[in-house]
C-alpha cells in the first residue's frame, strides 16, 4: 500500500492533523434510547489508538425524530451531551479530533418510528413531497415513506441545529460537519424534486440553497472555522437526484457560497452506483471533483465513497484533495493507519450481519469492538 502523501500533517480550521486519514460518519446503531454509551467509547477510542487523524462521528440527530436507522444518537438532551462528553474525551486521551456530524433525516422519517410519537411532531420537510421506496424494518409491517409536512417556517430548524451545535460545543467536539448528503433534510431544500416551496426557500438555485448555507452560518457562529460539509451531488440516496445540468447550477452555486463562510473542510461524495426506485435511476452520475473543486477556494477538500489508498494518495500528491474520508475500512480496521504506516495488510473479515444492530443491550460489541489488531 502506497499512501506517503497521506501520512503527512494537515491544518484544517484550527486544528493541525498528524495525517489525511478522516474517519466517515459511519452509522452503526449502538445508542440505547438515543443516548451513547460506553461501547460507543471504546469503539471510537480504538479508532483514535489506530491512527485516526480527524474522526466523524456517526450522525447524529439534532431534534428528536422518527429517524429510518433504529437506536441513532441525538444530541438534544442533557443525558445525550453527557455520554458524547465520554466519548470526546476518549478520543482525545488516544490523540485524535473529533467532528460532530449533525443529522437531520426530513421527509425519511416516519410517524409511526417510536422517537418520532415521543416527539410530538410531524414529519418535516420543505415540501408536502413523499420519496419513494424506503423500508422501516423496525415498524410493524414495514411501511415505507410517507407524505410530509411542509415546514412553515425553516428558521425552526435552522434553530434545532444551532441548538444541537452549541450542545456539542458543551461536550467538547472540536468541530461539527453538516450531513448536506444523500438525501436528508439540507438535500431535500437544494433537490428542486423534494423542494417546490414557492417562497424564500424554493424556486431558484439561490432560494434552494438558502437553508444549508443559514445552516452554515448558523454552526459558524457556535464552532467558528471549525464547522465542515459533507455534500453529495451525484448519489441519488432517498429518491432525490435533479438533471445534470440544474444539478451542476445548483452545487456549484452552493459549494461556491458555502466555501465563503470560512469553513474548514468540505467533503465531495462520488458517484459509485446508481440508485434505482421504481425502476428509474435517481442518482445524476457525473465527476464531483472535477465538476466542483475549483468552487472550493478556501475551505480544505476531502473526498469519500471507494477512494483507494493509493489513489488517495496520489489525488494528494497531485494537489487536487487535501484528505480522504474513508468509512468502510475503519469499521473492519480499528488500526488502519498503524497498518499503513507499517505495510500490514487490511485483511480483517466484515461481519457484514452485525455492521447495524437492532437486538438488546448484550451484543453491542458485536461485529463492533471486535476486530482484531495487527501484531506490531
Amino acid at each position: 500500500m502506497s499512501a506517503t502523501s497521506l501520512l503527512t500533517p494537515l491544518k484544517v480550521g484550527a486544528l493541525t492533523l498528524r495525517n489525511r486519514f478522516v474517519m466517515s460518519a459511519l452509522t452503526r446503531n449502538r445508542a440505547i434510547k438515543t443516548v451513547p454509551n460506553d461501547v460507543m467509547g471504546e469503539y471510537y477510542g480504538q479508532r483514535a489508538r489506530g491512527g485516526a487523524a480527524l474522526i466523524v462521528s456517526e450522525g447524529i440527530l439534532v431534534t428528536r425524530q422518527g429517524t429510518e436507522w433504529p437506536h441513532a444518537p441525538g444530541i438534544w438532551n442533557k443525558e445525550q451531551v453527557a455520554g458524547w462528553r465520554k466519548i470526546v474525551d476518549t478520543v482525545h486521551t488516544n490523540g485524535s479530533y473529533i467532528y460532530a456530524q449533525l443529522w437531520h433525516v426530513g421527509r425519511v422519517a416516519h410517524p409511526d418510528a417510536p422517537e418520532q410519537k415521543l416527539a410530538g411532531t410531524p414529519v418535516y420537510a420543505p415540501s408536502a413531497i413523499a420519496a419513494r421506496g424506503g423500508k422501516f424494518r423496525h415498524i410493524p409491517g414495514t411501511p415505507g415513506y410517507v407524505t410530509p409536512t411542509a415546514v412553515e417556517d425553516p428558521w425552526t430548524l435552522v434553530a434545532d441545529f444551532k441548538s444541537a451545535a452549541i450542545n456539542a460545543k458543551e461536550a467538547g467536539f472540536d468541530g461539527v460537519e453538516l450531513h448536506g448528503a444523500n438525501g436528508y433534510l439540507v438535500t431535500q431544500f437544494l433537490d428542486s424534486t423534494a423542494n417546490q416551496r414557492t417562497d424564500q426557500w424554493g424556486g431558484s438555485v439561490e432560494n434552494r440553497a438558502r437553508f444549508g448555507l443559514e445552516v452554515l452560518k448558523a454552526l459558524v457562529e457556535v464552532f467558528g472555522e471549525n464547522v465542515a460539509l459533507k455534500s453529495n451531488p451525484a448519489g441519488g440516496y432517498n429518491d432525490v437526484g435533479m438533471p445534470l445540468q440544474e444539478t451542476l447550477n445548483t452545487y456549484t452555486y452552493f459549494l461556491n457560497e458555502a466555501d465563503k463562510l470560512g469553513l474548514s473542510y468540505i467533503t465531495l461524495v462520488r458517484h459509485v452506483h446508481d440508485i434505482e426506485i421504481g425502476g428509474e435511476k435517481r442518482a445524476t452520475a457525473h465527476d464531483v471533483l472535477a465538476s466542483y473543486r475549483s468552487s472550493i477556494k478556501n475551505a480544505k477538500v476531502f473526498l469519500n465513497a471507494a477512494v483507494s489508498l493509493e489513489e488517495g494518495s496520489q489525488l494528494v500528491a497531485a494537489g487536487k484533495i487535501d484528505g480522504v474520508v474513508i468509512g468502510f475500512n475503519w469499521i473492519t480496521h480499528p488500526d488502519l493507519v498503524k497498518r499503513v504506516q507499517n505495510g500490514k495488510a487490511l485483511d480483517n473479515i466484515p461481519d457484514i450481519q452485525h455492521l447495524q444492530w437492532g437486538k438488546d443491550d448484550r451484543d453491542l460489541d458485536v461485529g463492533y469492538t471486535d476486530y482484531p489488531v495487527a501484531q506490531y
